[in-house]
C-alpha cells in the first residue's frame, strides 16, 4: 500500500476527512505532521494511531533550517506522497527541490495566492469561486493544477456560508486527487 505522509498546521479538519476517505483504503498515512504544537490535527491523528511528529517552527531560526528539519523528518518515513492539508507555512526550494508534494488551497488558482485566500475570494467581485488542488512548486502556490471544483458565491451569502462551501469542496476534491495520484 502506497504511504502518505500528511502536514497540518491547525484543526486538520483536513486531516481527519483523509483518515476517514483515503487512511488504510487508498494509502496509509505513515505519519502527520505539524508545526504547531497545540494544533487540534494531532488529537485526529492519534485517534486514528497515526504516528504524529511535531516540528515547531518557532524553534528554527531561518525558514532553510527549518525546511532542512522537515526534509529530514518526511524521508525518515519514505513515503510515496506528501499531502500538505492545511499546513501554512511557505516552503523554500530546500522543501520544494527534494519532497514530492501537493497542497490543497482555497481558491480557483491562479487567483488569490497565499494567505486570506477565503476571505479574499468573498470579499472580491468573482461570482465563480472554488478549490484547487496542486503540485508544491518553488512558486508560492503556484504549482501545476491537479484538480479544481468550482460554484458560483451568492450575492447574499455570509462568509460562514461560503466558508463552509470551500471547506465541503475541499473534502471532495482532496481525496479524489490522492486516489487519482496513487492509483
Amino acid at each position: 500500500m502506497k504511504k502518505i505522509v500528511a502536514l497540518f498546521s491547525g484543526e486538520g479538519t483536513n486531516l481527519a476527512n483523509l483518515i476517514e476517505k483515503i487512511h488504510c483504503k487508498y494509502g496509509v498515512i505513515t505519519c502527520a505532521i505539524t508545526n504547531n504544537p497545540n494544533a487540534g490535527g494531532i488529537a485526529k491523528a492519534k485517534a486514528a494511531n497515526i504516528p504524529v511528529e511535531v516540528c515547531d517552527h518557532t524553534l528554527f531560526d531561518s525558514r532553510e533550517s527549518y525546511d532542512t528539519a522537515l526534509v529530514e523528518m518526511i524521508q525518515e518515513y519514505d513515503p510515496d506522497l506528501v499531502v500538505l492539508c492545511g499546513f501554512m507555512r511557505i516552503l523554500t526550494p530546500i522543501f520544494t527541490s527534494q519532497v514530492k508534494a501537493i497542497n490543497l488551497h482555497p481558491s480557483l488558482l491562479p487567483a488569490f495566492k497565499g494567505a486570506r485566500a477565503i476571505e479574499r475570494s468573498f470579499e472580491s467581485d468573482e461570482t465563480i469561486c472554488g478549490v484547487s488542488v496542486h503540485w508544491v512548486s518553488e512558486e508560492l502556490d503556484g504549482g501545476d493544477i491537479i484538480l479544481q471544483k468550482s460554484f458560483t458565491k451568492k450575492s447574499n451569502d455570509t462568509l460562514e456560508e461560503f466558508s463552509a462551501k470551500i471547506r465541503e469542496i475541499e473534502h471532495e476534491i482532496l481525496p479524489l486527487s490522492i486516489i487519482h495520484l496513487l492509483t
